[in-house]
């Protein structure tokens, strides 16, 4: 049997090393998001948020104006962004980055993607029902059909540029394009969120709340997704089978 050299023993306590601290340090996470959409839902029900709100509205469409802010291009552009966190667009893409992870025979991240973004679909639609807080009351914007609170473009875009965000530095090499993948996954969450908000169909805490619930599922799924895929229950990942062949 080959016996593993001392740096090499010393890269795998390494990688041990930085799991066992990674994980507390992510659910920490997890739960500073989900304290601060609890604490944004209470002074919401409460009405402490709408002198908050209403100047954020005021900023980007003052009293009076026949629209928001900005040149006509500006709109269109506007309602452009807005839908690349619609459900229409949302489900082509992840139909599209599923059916490419079956092609390639990864029926587990397939089933991992795909269930993250129902899961976070479901979570979305019972909160708007669970608080069923009005829109805000602004003439000549885009026809919507549910509950302002939280807001869903904003937060099924984070948990699905996240989670895609998160799957390709997966297969990313080098630490640049890793950082591009998760900067381009964060750039499209907050220009999603923030033309929900200039369009006139949110408020600034309806799209904050979104932001915070939608990261948190993101990175739960994610940890989970990694624990079984230690566990040999998804794909192998290359860094342990490489550690195997050390160990043989």
């Amino acid at each position: 049997m080959n016996q593993s050299s001392p740096s090499a023993r010393a890269g795998i306590m390494a990688r041990l090393g930085k799991r066992e601290i990674g994980l507390p340090v992510t659910l920490f996470c997890v739960a500073a998001l989900i304290l601060g959409f609890g604490l944004l839902a209470d002074k919401v029900m409460e009405g402490g948020t709408m002198g908050f709100d209403t100047r954020v509205a005021h900023f980007f469409r003052p009293p009076g104006a026949a629209g928001p802010i900005g040149p006509d291009w500006l709109h269109e552009m506007a309602r452009d962004v807005t839908s690349l966190g619609s459900m229409v667009v949302l489900c082509f893409l992840i139909a599209a980055v599923a059916g490419y992870l079956l092609l390639i025979r990864k029926q587990g991240a397939a089933v991992l993607v795909v269930g993250s973004i129902l899961g976070g679909t479901v979570i979305s639609f019972g909160l708007k029902l669970l608080f069923n807080r009005p829109r805000p009351e602004i003439p000549g914007g885009i026809q919507v059909f549910t509950a302002s609170f939280p807001s869903s473009h904003a937060m099924l875009s984070a948990v699905t540029y996240l989670t895609l965000g998160a799957l390709m530095t997966r297969v990313a090499a080098g630490a640049r394009l890793k950082a591009y993948f998760m900067g381009l996954a964060v750039f499209l969450t907050v220009v999603v969120g923030l033309s929900r908000v200039y369009v006139g169909v949110h408020y600034a805490t309806d799209v904050l709340a979104g932001w915070c619930v939608g990261s948190a599922w993101a990175v739960l799924c994610w940890v989970v997704a990694l624990q079984l895929q230690r566990r040999g229950q998804v794909e192998k990942p290359d860094h342990v089978a490489g550690e195997a062949g050390i160990e043989a």
